[in-house]
């Protein structure tokens, strides 16, 4: 069952016309023209494919395996807490990590694929436009827009169908048990909006559908970091190098969305994956003050 958050935001998004998916489109005048471009889409964050093949991926699991010996053998030179450690034990020493984290990539990929060329089409076979909302600070540090997508419904149509029915592409791979939910301060969906993605979310975990029917998935955000993680421990223990911030692979804190108590960025764990909300370490303080949340014990050096 959905628990109450106490988390209350309405973002400051703007909607946007339909972008066309050719790298060039058209010019409509000498400083109009109509172009292509990447969107990540917002409070969602699907399995990697960065192992490029299933070959890749193999390599992957020997490094994870390798992080886990690491870190059973040799946990003074892993920069990482022992609470976390633990808690990624179990994942690593799978032997399959990064088979499992490609293999659930190319599978949200292709259910992404199928779902919006669904919902693109109208029932008399003719091709919807793309509706996109943006997130209060539109791009991210790599270009690319940061929205939310949805199939273009005409106002009538609106008028006959409920938030659930219209629901975007974002919440769809949520919903399917695709993507985790990664929201991040101060891009939090609004208060009609993010009581449907928590419940989505909530029911996926439950059902076990998609990612979650593995108990050794890591979401993507975790994976990323553990790479980075084997990276900043290969460097100390087999190029034996100095690391100018050996724990520059944890990025964010991390906030419940139901009790408002902040975590250190190691700490995310103990918070069930549908009600973490991320935060950058220079978002922390706003974000401590407009949501008024409440650092944890071990976060301010108790306990």
């Amino acid at each position: 069952m959905l628990e109450a958050v106490q988390i209350f935001w309405s973002p400051r998004g703007v909607g946007m016309p339909s972008l066309d998916t050719k790298a060039l489109v058209d010019i409509h005048d000498g400083d109009t023209p109509s172009i292509r471009m990447p969107v990540r889409m917002l409070s969602i964050d699907t399995p990697e494919v960065t192992a490029g093949s299933p070959e890749g991926a193999t390599k992957v699991d020997e490094k994870f395996a390798q992080l886990a010996e690491w870190i059973q053998q040799r946990p003074q030179d892993v920069p990482v807490s022992r609470r976390f450690a633990d808690y990624l034990l179990p994942k690593l020493s799978t032997d399959k990590a990064g088979t499992l984290q490609f293999s659930q990539g190319t599978q949200a990929a292709d259910f992404a694929k199928a779902n919006a060329a669904h919902r693109l089409t109208r029932p008399d076979g003719s091709k919807r436009t793309l509706f996109v909302r943006t997130a209060d600070a539109p791009f991210d540090t790599n270009g690319r827009l940061l929205a939310y997508l949805a199939p273009n419904y005409s106002k009538s149509e609106l008028a006959t169908l409920s938030r659930e029915q219209r629901s975007t592409f974002n919440l769809d791979m949520v919903r399917a048990g695709w993507a985790a939910t990664f929201i991040i301060y101060p891009s939090i969906p609004g208060e009609l909006d993010l009581p449907l993605f928590l419940g989505a979310a909530d029911d996926a975990v439950t059902a076990g559908r998609g990612i979650w029917d593995e108990p050794a998935t890591m979401p993507a955000y975790e994976y990323r970091s553990v790479e980075r993680l084997y990276g900043i421990a290969e460097s100390i223990i087999v190029d034996k190098k100095p690391v100018a911030d050996p724990f520059a692979w944890r990025e964010r804190y991390c906030a419940d969305m139901r009790t408002r108590v902040l975590v250190g960025p190691e700490d995310y764990f103990d918070i069930d994956p549908t009600y973490r909300l991320f935060l950058w370490p220079a978002d922390v303080r706003t974000a401590v003050t407009s949501l008024n949340l409440i650092p944890s014990p071990r976060l301010v050096g108790v306990g």
